[in-house]
């Protein structure tokens, strides 16, 4: 929608209100923006990845590689390379200019989480399900891998003092049984955040690999781990059902004006239902950070919360099924939301009331009625020639619809360069139809996979002939009663 139509109070408001789209291309899984906000890639549960245009609500690509549900989206700084982590214990990385695979990476068991490195597309983290962390360079076509610890850092004796053998024997069973859930890169990539399955919070040195820092945060999985936009800002989401926001100290300045000792992770809120005691599904950060947003177990609403005051501001009423991840426009007031059952992106936004004085500069609204006063030419009479040659000259000229007019944005991601995807002519139809289809008077079944290809790939094979003899019998049958 064109800005100058919108009414500037409504651009003022910071969250959205409404739900007003939904988009559907199979079963999403989980969904993530680019840092423009451009594009929103969607994972399937049957390894594909879609990528729609926020701005048509279209399809711009597809991306298959592999065999089953994905399980984590990362794009690079420019948005041109796509990082995708699945079930079948693969890591893809994706050049979206062709859609071709730049790396494919095996892991030797089903990865949680992969994330890019903020400034290096060749460098990513991986977790992985009840195996260490790795650290992954393929910058060359063979991978290398470096194992991350999952151990906290336990305080050293000091001035002498020796530690108690039988403290010492159970901290190491209790280390033991660390495993790492979720790591993510700090702002400039120096250090990892890793979350772990006793509740501690592991800060790890990227180019040692070796843990700096632990702070023990809660009592349960840590199951998310989300950093604002200013990078300064961590969300933590457990399995204790708080979802907390951390303060984290500038760690650039590490050697230089901090030292790792001095580092401290002090907590500012803590947001849950106390009466309910819900479950917290996916959490993420608004744009600015301001905001907090959630998506609950067993409930179809969209939590917002303020992180000023730490109250709840709203409650997004979604669809009648549980939604799973959610995420928030980098510089928009717009959510988007995964149904479980449905597989559906649900899009929640502002609907902002038109100024319909914007559409022509000499159009103007009013309040009553007015006198109008005519031009001295307004109604003249030009030769039908004119005209019709005015036409034909209009009727010349060809319009251009391939070639994007980028629009340079307020966010940051535009000072680096960014990437804009290439527009694809012969693109697949979304499948966007309901799951329940009729196929006969009175006969509902569910959608397959592939239905209505036949046409389009001029398969006329038995399963289509069977079908199409089964609908005719069924109305036979409903004739001839």
């Amino acid at each position: 929608m064109n800005l100058s139509l919108i009414d500037p109070f409504v651009l003022a408001q910071d969250y959205p209100d409404t739900l007003t789209e939904k988009l559907q291309s199979g079963h999403a899984t989980c969904l993530r923006f680019d840092h423009t906000g451009d594009y929103l890639a969607s994972g399937r549960v049957d390894g594909t990845v879609v990528i729609f245009d926020i701005e048509t609500n279209g399809v711009a690509r597809k991306l298959q590689g592999h065999t089953r549900q994905i399980q984590s989206l990362s794009w690079s700084r420019d948005g041109r390379y796509l990082l995708t982590s699945s079930q079948d214990w693969k890591c893809i990385l994706w050049d979206i200019k062709d859609g071709s695979r730049v790396r494919t990476v095996r892991f030797e068991a089903p990865v949680y989480i992969a994330e890019l490195h903020p400034f290096n597309h060749l460098l990513f983290v991986a977790s992985l399900f009840e195996d260490q962390p790795v650290l992954v360079d393929v910058s060359s076509p063979k991978p290398i891998k470096r194992i991350l610890p999952s151990a906290p850092l336990r305080p050293q004796a000091t001035n002498g003092e020796e530690i108690d053998p039988a403290v010492a024997a159970k901290q190491a069973a209790q280390d033991a049984k660390h495993s790492t859930c979720v790591t993510i890169f700090t702002a400039f990539g120096n250090h990892i955040i890793a979350g772990t399955s006793k509740g501690w919070i592991n800060i790890i040195e990227t180019e040692t690999c070796t843990t700096i820092h632990s702070m023990r945060l809660c009592n349960g999985v840590v199951i998310l781990l989300r950093l604002a936009s200013n990078g300064r800002d961590l969300l933590v989401n457990s399995s204790d059902r708080v979802i907390r926001t951390v303060l984290m100290p500038d760690l650039s300045q590490l050697g230089i004006d901090l030292e790792p000792s001095n580092i401290k992770l002090q907590v500012e809120h803590k947001f849950q239902d106390v009466v309910n005691r819900l479950s917290w599904n996916h959490v993420t950060f608004s744009s600015t950070g301001e905001f907090v947003t959630a998506t609950t177990f067993m409930n179809p609403d969209v939590y917002v919360w303020e992180r000023g005051h730490g109250s709840l501001v709203k409650i997004l009423e979604g669809p009648r099924e549980e939604l799973g991840v959610v995420e928030w426009h980098p510089s928009r007031p717009l959510v988007v939301a995964c149904g479980l059952e449905s597989g559906c992106v649900y899009i929640w936004s502002i609907i902002s009331p038109q100024k319909w004085s914007a559409l022509a500069p000499d159009f103007g609204e009013v309040e009553e009625n007015v006198e109008y006063v005519e031009r001295e030419d307004e109604f003249d009479v030009h030769p039908a020639e004119q005209v019709h040659q005015r036409r034909l000259d209009l009727e010349d000229e060809e319009p251009d619809v391939v070639t994007l007019d980028r629009i340079k944005g307020d966010i940051e991601g535009d000072a680096v360069g960014t990437f804009g995807v290439p527009v694809l002519l012969d693109i697949e139809d979304s499948e966007s139809g309901e799951d329940i289809i009729a196929v006969g008077p009175g006969t509902m079944r569910r959608r397959t996979p592939g239905t209505g290809r036949e046409a389009v790939n001029g398969d006329t094979g038995k399963d289509s002939g069977s079908t199409a003899q089964g609908v005719s019998r069924g109305a036979a049958r409903n004739r001839r009663r």
